[in-house]
């Protein structure tokens, strides 16, 4: 079950969490800033749930920057909440509404 999505929310709007070292390097090669990571969880919502990935919970959120850019950005689960990855969603990987995998 994913985490409660307003404690989620929560953590962000705090900036209460950490970038793994991936996410940090995928933001910068994809030129996505924090402040967008951050906007994109605290206007998205959870699309896919992973209660066993292997480096433990996590769930990946699309959202909406402020500019209107739409990003998916995979977080684990609270208390302690990394980002994972972030990343542009690509049209032939993803359906138009960028939530189902094709």
């Amino acid at each position: 079950m994913p985490p409660d999505y307003d404690a989620l929310r929560a953590i962000f709007e705090r900036k209460s969490f950490l970038l793994t070292q991936h996410a940090s390097d995928r933001a910068a090669q994809r030129v996505i800033r924090s402040d967008e990571i951050v906007e994109t969880v605290v206007n998205g919502a959870v699309i896919e749930d992973y209660p066993d990935d292997k480096y433990g919970p996590s769930c990946l959120i699309l959202g909406n920057t402020d500019a209107g850019r739409i990003l998916h950005v995979q977080v684990s689960y609270p208390p302690d909440v990394k980002v994972i990855t972030v990343y542009v969603p690509a049209p032939e990987a993803w359906e138009p509404d960028w939530k189902t995998r094709k």
